[in-house]
């Protein structure tokens, strides 16, 4: 095969860049200061340095920083407080003449001591229907979110970049759990997923982003797109009960016990999540667990008979039924002031390890899309399933690192844990 015909596949090309980079050779048009982006998960680390607490951040500066002139950023946002941030893309926009377009909750912009919002409007304008502007949600609504059949405010929690050009990659789609804030950095432990190089998945996030600005949520309907080893899903997904569950679908399709190489095996199933309280998923990982897998859980809130007032039978409940999954708590105010946010698991990722969809793999699933009703049915959100080996297994590595750091841990019969005390989103 002709190195042209090589050089066609994005994928490829990058490698074949970075190669001849290191032997001192130079692809047309490539920057010798640029090496290849890398796929892969990057996580933050809130009980480590500032440097650990911000990796999420810096990467997404790194790119936004490297945004070449003429080319796009997309920024689906739930919370953007983060003047730095704001104004390292309002500079990309005015000096280099990115585009630049960020829709947000309507809540990013009611901020009374953060002027993140301020910035971005002045730099980029609030038109829409422009090359770059800052845009919000109805005031608490989604963007999709039928307001009529709303039961609770609905919200855009989407927390997705898209770059159409940095150093060392194009059509780079990046998802991620973290909010913009120093809260976010410091006090919750969050991941952020890199897809650089993926023309199919950039044009689909990049289609959502469009209805995102456009707000017709009479045309929306729930979506998804693969281009494997990757699929996004795009909420929210009106419906109702279990078998229109994304979550619950996926957990329906795990086999607990198969054999391989001759061995009995089981299914090992890890959730780490901010908020599970749909009762379906719920009780779904306890029926895994009763039915012989490894069912493994770290949360920060769920629902109880303590905060439903005695109307449903509660996930604390579910999780907790003899039989069920490990659970573990994260959710405690480590400075002792009600006032300042708690340190929490904020990651939302889903792992398989063994029988899945009817063979043996390793799967993953992340982005902003807790486990919780309004998440589902309400909320813009996104969602990215990686069904590569090594990248699942670098979130094993984090999951047993966030579940050794929980606090209360096994001890979770808290307020905070049990749902009876809120936990910001």
């Amino acid at each position: 095969m002709r190195f042209a015909s090589l050089c066609r596949s994005p994928r490829i090309a990058a490698v074949l860049s970075t190669v001849l980079l290191v032997v001192g050779l130079q692809l047309t048009g490539a920057s010798p200061a640029a090496a290849t982006v890398a796929e892969g998960p990057v996580f933050n680390k809130p009980t480590g340095t500032v440097a650990e607490q911000e990796a999420i951040r810096a990467r997404l500066l790194t790119y936004i920083d490297t945004a070449a002139p003429a080319s796009d950023i997309k920024v689906a946002m739930y919370h953007l407080w983060d003047e730095g941030v704001a104004q390292a893309l309002a500079d990309a926009h005015t000096n280099r003449g990115v585009n630049v377009q960020v829709m947000l909750d309507s809540t990013s912009a009611a901020s009374t001591t953060d002027t993140s919002y301020a910035i971005l409007a002045s730099a980029l304008g609030t038109d829409r229907a422009r090359a770059s502007f800052v845009g919000t949600c109805p005031q608490k609504r989604s963007c999709l979110g039928d307001p009529d059949a709303l039961t609770s405010n609905g919200i855009n929690h989407n927390k997705f970049w898209l770059f159409s050009q940095v150093d060392g990659a194009a059509n780079l789609v990046v998802q991620s759990s973290s909010n913009m804030s120093p809260s976010a950095y410091s006090r919750m432990w969050n991941n952020a997923f890199v897809l650089p190089f993926n023309t199919p998945m950039y044009t689909a996030y990049s289609n959502y982003f469009s209805k995102l600005k456009g707000m017709d949520w009479q045309s929306w309907s729930y979506s998804t797109t693969t281009s494997s080893p990757f699929k996004a899903y795009f909420y929210p997904y009106p419906g109702s009960g279990n078998t229109q569950d994304t979550i619950w679908n996926v957990l329906d399709n795990v086999t607990c016990k198969y054999t391989s190489g001759g061995v009995a095996r089981q299914t090992k199933v890890r959730v780490a999540v901010l908020k599970i309280t749909r009762q379906g998923v719920a009780q779904k990982l306890t029926d895994l667990q009763r039915a012989g897998c490894a069912v493994e859980v770290v949360y920060a809130e769920a629902d109880s008979l303590a905060s439903s007032g005695g109307t449903s039978t509660g996930t604390w409940e579910a999780l907790h039924a003899s039989g069920g999954p490990t659970v573990r708590c994260h959710n405690w105010d480590e400075d002792g002031n009600p006032a300042t946010t708690n340190s929490v698991i904020h990651s939302k990722y889903l792992l398989i390890d063994g029988m899945y969809d009817g063979a043996v793999n390793k799967v993953l699933w992340t982005g902003s899309h807790n486990y919780s009703g309004p998440a589902l049915r309400e909320n813009d959100e996104a969602l990215l399933k990686v069904d590569v080996t090594a990248h699942h297994d670098a979130y094993v590595a984090n999951f047993n690192q966030v579940k050794t750091a929980s606090v209360p841990g096994a001890a979770d019969t808290t307020d905070e844990c049990k749902g009876v005390k809120k936990t910001a989103d």
